[in-house]
């Protein structure tokens, strides 16, 4: 049986570059006809995603034995996918942010994580949100350690506020902006180096990174749905990178791509 979904840091910007630089060279490959558009939050989405990767891995052969025709290259290389896209995230984010000083965003970080880090712990306490990812992001210390721990945070309450409405006094507004601060801080220490060919604008590497990531992740959740479809438990081992978004509707037929609910959050270009 899955865990309850417990969304992870993006973790150390050295690992996300390195995923960045080795899946480069697929944009290529990804036409301008073809690209998804940003739709979600994506520092949410890569959190989601790394939280999962663990249950998804444990139906690896199921997948290989039941649906040969799946395409087994990608969902091997979704962890690099999820950090590639944070990374091409943090590089849009450095040249078109506006230029906040570390201290800026420092002492708006710090108060921001303490209180959600109080809401988190109260939760888990009432076995809301797993203790062990509230534990995780407790552990953190220093300012890359805080802003990863926004992100989670807010991947956190966002993925289970059907759950903790009404019972937490964090916000909405504090968990949406929880998740721009910690990637705007991150920009702000200078963990993103100009990589790669620079020959593609930073929107583009975004737009193509984000793409592969969003493929190789609908990809994998089509395939979990097929094998878990009569457990019904799908989408706890791959929950919808919409989850409180909308989502695909529950009547469409498997495989329709999601699509965010009426009113949601979109991206328009501008952090």
């Amino acid at each position: 049986m899955p865990q309850k979904i417990a969304p992870k840091k993006p973790g150390q910007p050295p690992d996300a570059r390195a995923a960045y630089l080795e899946i480069e060279p697929e944009f290529a490959t990804v036409a301008e006809s073809d690209l998804v558009a940003i739709n979600i939050d994506v520092p949410q989405a890569v959190s989601l995603t790394l939280g999962v990767l663990d249950q998804l891995v444990s139906l690896r052969s199921a997948i290989v034995q039941q649906l040969p025709e799946h395409p087994i290259a990608s969902f091997d290389k979704l962890r690099l996918y999820a950090l590639a896209a944070w990374y091409s995230h943090l590089l849009y984010l450095n040249e078109t942010a506006p230029k906040n000083t570390i201290r800026e965003l420092s002492e708006e970080a710090a108060p921001l994580r303490t209180n959600l880090l109080r809401d988190a712990e109260a939760a888990a306490g009432r076995s809301l949100v797993p203790s062990k990812t509230v534990e995780e992001i407790r552990s953190g210390q220093g300012n890359i350690d805080t802003a990863n721990d926004l992100v989670a945070l807010s991947a956190l309450f966002s993925d289970n506020w059907k759950a903790l409405q009404g019972k937490t006094a964090a916000t909405q507004k504090e968990v949406a902006r929880a998740g721009e601060l910690g990637a705007l801080l991150l920009t702000a220490l200078g963990v993103r180096e100009q990589v790669g060919s620079g020959t593609l604008p930073a929107a583009e590497h975004r737009a193509k990174a984000f793409t592969l990531f969003f493929r190789a992740y609908n990809e994998a959740r089509r395939a979990v749905h097929y094998l878990r479809w009569h457990e019904g438990d799908a989408d706890d081992f791959a929950p919808s990178l919409y989850k409180g978004r909308g989502g695909r509707p529950t009547n469409a037929p498997e495989g329709t791509p999601e699509t965010p609910a009426e009113g949601a959050p979109v991206e328009t270009g501008t952090p």
